[in-house]
Parts: structure tokens; C-alpha cells; sequence
């Protein structure tokens, strides 16, 4: 629905949530986006990946649409053509590149390790800030520094030796090519305060889903992949792909909205380094990723270097409004 004008939301002001709610709300995001990496695993194992992805997202997004419809009238669809084209942008970079580049990643990477090279996304923040005149403080860039020498120790050959009967080249090329989609993540992070999106949080979640769904499901029908191949997938896949729709992409997504809105930015942003951890232990748990030396070492590098820029940006701004570095539409993408 384009209109000449969308309509504002009103937002709370960060930190009116009670503890209870705010660490319920953070707990969801902390367990459940950790946990979608494992789950990707289990639907790219036997279904289609970019079908597979992309279903997931049109899914998501048509539940997304009659919720919000219901709740609150069909207007709050309404948006401009500006805020529509700025949707479908976000929506390419973080869905469909970022997702499609995950979706085959994580057939030669194992899940830990795709969890902390997303975990960067932050780290690139800083460097298109700093591209376009803005200054961190030199914290963050200390943060960058050491986030970026751990992403280095996790894509080296040997780092990890359990991605099925993927190479040792293999698994450094995807992660490599992960690593350049997390580029585009953060860059439709980056834009989105920067061009006319949708006020509303989960209209904007609405039309980034069902862009990224339908760029991936129809490059994936191009090269090949076909819809009847889903109903041959395994009960495992099927019950990856419903825990995406259901928990990654409404229950955490609206847990996330929620708490971005009630909390400060700085807690908020501790799921950038939370998440790789959950992950890296259930890939560990579940699906028997062993546990290298060079994959501890670069995990907790990486994630000592996410954890300085937080801190960095929280400190820079503890004295006014905080800023939203770690947040904004990246969080679709789970």
C-alpha cells in the first residue's frame, strides 16, 4: 500500500521497561538468534537453501502483515514510494545477499563459526562511520582492530576441520564470501537512519521479509532449485524451517522491536556477542562441531572486539541520547 504520507509511531523513550520484562525480552533474543544458525544448518541439509530462505521469509512476512493489520488497521502498511523503495533496498542487502550467502556458507562452515563472522557487522558500522566524517572514540577503533585479527584466526585453514567433507579451501573461501555479505548487512543497517524508511518497526520488518523472500526464492528457482524439492525434505528440515518462521523471524524479531524501544542501546547491542557464543555451543552439542583450539581462540578474540565497541560507544554517549550502532533492520535477517 503506497501513500504520499506514512504515519509516525510514537516511540518510548529507552529504559522505561521494567528489569523483569527488559531481561525476558533479552533473553529470547540471546537464546533464539543464537539457536537460527543451528537451525539453517538443519534445513539446507536436505531442502533447497535459497527456496528453502526465501519461503521462510514470504511466510514470515504474510503472518507478519495479517498481525499488524489485525492489530492495527490496514494503514499502518501505508508508505510512500521512497519508503517503499528504501525497504525493498534494506531488504536485498540484509535478506538477500546476507542470507543468500549464508544459506551455502553454512553448507562448508561450520554454524559457530558463521555466527562470529556475522558478529562483525558492528565492526564494519564503525568503518563506514568513519568513512563518512564521523569520529569514534579511539576505543572502538582498538575494538575494530582486535575484532578483525579474530575474524583473520577463524578463517585461517586449520582454525576448524569439521564442515562435513568441505576442504580446507572450501571452508576459507566461504567464510571469505560470508565475510563480504556481512558488509552488506551492515551497510543496510548503516542506510537505514540515513533514507526514508517506514517509521513503524515491524512495517519495515514486513517489506524487508518479503523482499528477501522473494529475491531468494526466485534466484533460487533460477538456478535451479525447485519448490517440489521441499516436500521431500527430511522432518528435521521441516522443523528448521518452521522454527525460523515461528521463533527466529516473529517471536525474536518482536522481542527485539519491543526491548530496542524500552532499554538502552548498549544492553541491547550485547546480542552481537552473545549470539556467536550460543551458537558456537549448540553447533558444539547438537551437531558434534568440534571445539578447536583455533576456533576458541578466535572466538573469544572476536567477541573481546565486539565487546570494546560496545563499551567504547556506550561510554561516547552515556552523557546524552545513545545512538544506535548495534541496532536497526540487520536483526530481520534472523
Amino acid at each position: 500500500m503506497i501513500t504520499a504520507d506514512a504515519d509516525v509511531s510514537a516511540r518510548p523513550a529507552p529504559g522505561s521497561g521494567s528489569p523483569a520484562a527488559v531481561w525476558s525480552a533479552m533473553t529470547i533474543v540471546y537464546l533464539v538468534w543464537g539457536s537460527t544458525y543451528l537451525a539453517i544448518a538443519l534445513v539446507i541439509d536436505t531442502m533447497p537453501p535459497l527456496v528453502a530462505l526465501g519461503t521462510r521469509f514470504l511466510a514470515a512476512a504474510a503472518v507478519l502483515a495479517v498481525f499488524v493489520v489485525a492489530r492495527r488497521g490496514r494503514s499502518v502498511l501505508a508508505v510512500t514510494r521512497a519508503e517503499l523503495a528504501s525497504s525493498v533496498l534494506i531488504g536485498v542487502l540484509l535478506l538477500g545477499v546476507g542470507m543468500g550467502v549464508l544459506a551455502f556458507a553454512e553448507k562448508y562452515v561450520p554454524t559457530g563459526v558463521a555466527a562470529l563472522i556475522v558478529a562483525v557487522v558492528p565492526l564494519w558500522i564503525v568503518l563506514l562511520r568513519a568513512a563518512t566524517g564521523d569520529r569514534p572514540p579511539w576505543v572502538t577503533w582498538v575494538g575494530v582492530t582486535v575484532g578483525m585479527i579474530g575474524i583473520a584466526l577463524l578463517v585461517l585453514p586449520g582454525s576448524h576441520d569439521d564442515a562435513g567433507s568441505a576442504t580446507g579451501g572450501q571452508r576459507m573461501l566461504w567464510s571469505v564470501l560470508m565475510l563480504g555479505s556481512t558488509f552488506c548487512w551492515a551497510l543496510g543497517t548503516f542506510l537505514q537512519p540515513r533514507i526514508p524508511t517506514p517509521r513503524d518497526p515491524l512495517t519495515l520488518t514486513t517489506y524487508e521479509m518479503l523482499t528477501g523472500g522473494v529475491v531468494l526464492t526466485v534466484v533460487g528457482l533460477a538456478r535451479g532449485e525447485r519448490l517440489s524439492d521441499m516436500a521431500a525434505a527430511s522432518a528435521s528440515s521441516w522443523w528448521g524451517w518452521l522454527y525460523l518462521v515461528t521463533f527466529g523471524s516473529l517471536l525474536a524479531f518482536t522481542a527485539f522491536v519491543w526491548v530496542a524501544g524500552h532499554a538502552p542501546v548498549s544492553l541491547v547491542a550485547t546480542y552481537a556477542f552473545v549470539n556467536p557464543v550460543v551458537a558456537v555451543l549448540l553447533g558444539w552439542w547438537f551437531r558434534g562441531e568440534s571445539l578447536t583450539l583455533g576456533l576458541l581462540v578466535g572466538a573469544a578474540v572476536v567477541v573481546v572486539g565486539v565487546a570494546l565497541v560496545v563499551s567504547a560507544e556506550w561510554l561516547a554517549r552515556r552523557g546524552g541520547a545513545e545512538g544506535t550502532l548495534l541496532t536497526g533492520p540487520s536483526q530481520a535477517e534472523h
